[in-house]
């Protein structure tokens, strides 16, 4: 349990109970591993929402650690499907089964797209755009917000905006509501399907410009890293990526865990005390929770690495695979001692490591495309594995990086530019 570890910790007392069950489907994988795990519905991986599942009434129970009779709790009702949303003139949608992790995963995979048209795209049959691929949590929601009343509206219908098209990308994962783009041992190659299916599928349907220079990248935490890493990893294919407080693109700043040099990732051992690791902050550096809290709520949410969680899906993403088939822990999830052979794993995923190790090939195809924005007071102290990528593109030559890596005094996540800025 959690704050609790156990109901027998729980004091006495009249508390509201409500049952909740989030069901499992069996996945037959085409790496020989049978794992089960919550499929996404296109709710986004939420188990609190996910159509299928099934939950109860809120109980009003009078509870007594010590006693010994049962609570009963029944759950009698079931999530409902999501209806549709509708498109619009600007606004269309689409989602396709995808073969490649369908294969993979023994079990139909879909992927899909949100995208939003430019003004005069109907009456301009011959014109061709250029694209901004954003990425971030999964949502049907219109790119940029549009739709919503706000500035963005009246910019993007405006005579003078810049006309291009404007995508947002959906791959949720039977372990996220993002699969974060990259072939993976545990998650799949949600790389390959998005490369190969996805974007040749939004290319086809649309009137995009099918060249590296006119397609953008851009997106903020989950989806900053993804357009940095899309960027390093597909280099060719890309024209540039603005990527706002990006997850750790340095393993050595994991948050604020060095996971290949670091002990435990709870807890700073200083001998005669032992200090917390925290996990979020204020922009005044109040501390509003700590590493320990957070994992054990995921383990509480679902064991190996099944919670839906942030700390489990980058498990998910960048571990090997355990004999279990679930993915390797780079931690204990109870104690937070770090396994040094899992964490060598990683660097594949080290988008800093990836860069150093391999600049005088991938430089001249990034140098002047990689562009980075962060907050140096950022709620999730991202900003520390920043500035270590950073300095070092700051010291490479052969080429020159001429790209811009921007930090915000105080801000906090997820400071970046955005709307008309971006």
């Amino acid at each position: 349990g959690h704050p609790v570890r156990s109901l027998r910790e729980l004091p006495a007392g009249e508390y509201w109970m409500q049952p909740f069950v989030n069901v499992y489907t069996r996945f037959p994988r085409a790496d020989g591993k049978t794992v089960w795990l919550h499929m996404d519905a296109w709710e986004g991986q939420n188990w609190k929402r996910s159509p299928g599942n099934l939950f109860g009434d809120p109980v009003r129970v009078t509870f007594d650690p010590a006693a010994t009779g049962p609570v009963r709790l029944v759950a009698d009702k079931i999530i409902p499907p999501i209806e549709p949303v509708p498109d619009t003139a600007l606004v269309k949608r689409f989602r396709i089964q995808s073969p490649i992790l369908t294969k993979w995963w023994g079990h139909p995979i879909f992927i899909g797209a949100t995208v939003l048209l430019p003004e005069g795209y109907d009456t301009h049959p011959a014109q061709r755009y250029p694209v901004n691929y954003e990425h971030g949590h999964f949502s049907t929601a219109a790119p940029g917000g549009f739709g919503r009343g706000g500035a963005f509206d009246k910019y993007w219908i405006a005579p003078n905006t810049p006309r291009f098209i404007h995508v947002t990308l959906q791959h949720p994962s039977p372990y996220y509501d993002d699969s974060y783009g990259v072939n993976s041992e545990n998650n799949g190659p949600y790389g390959d399907a998005l490369m190969q299916e996805l974007i040749p599928e939004i290319e086809s349907r649309f009137r995009i410009i099918r060249e590296p220079w006119a397609r953008m990248l851009s997106g903020g935490s989950t989806g900053g890293w993804i357009a940095l890493a899309h960027q390093i990893f597909y280099p060719d294919f890309y024209g540039g990526t603005f990527a706002s407080c990006p997850d750790s693109v340095d393993f050595r700043y994991h948050q604020i865990v060095d996971i290949y040099e670091d002990a435990n990732a709870y807890f700073v051992d200083k001998g005669w005390m032992q200090i917390d690791r925290p996990n979020q902050r204020r922009p005044d550096g109040t501390v509003v929770s700590t590493m320990k809290d957070e994992n054990w709520y995921e383990l509480v949410v679902g064991d190996r690495s099944r919670s839906g969680g942030q700390w489990d899906i980058w498990e998910a993403t960048y571990s090997p695979v355990g004999e279990d088939g679930y993915p390797r822990r780079l931690w204990n999830k109870e104690t937070g001692a770090i396994d040094r052979t899992v964490a060598e794993t990683w660097r594949k995923y080290d988008l800093r490591h990836i860069l150093e190790s391999n600049w005088p090939t991938l430089g001249p195809k990034v140098a002047h495309k990689l562009n980075a924005y962060m907050g140096d007071m950022d709620s999730y102290y991202l900003n520390n594995a920043l500035e270590l990528l950073n300095d070092f593109l700051k010291k490479v030559d052969n080429p020159r990086f001429t790209g811009e890596i921007v930090f915000e005094r105080r801000a906090p996540h997820c400071w970046g530019p955005r709307g008309e800025e971006l």
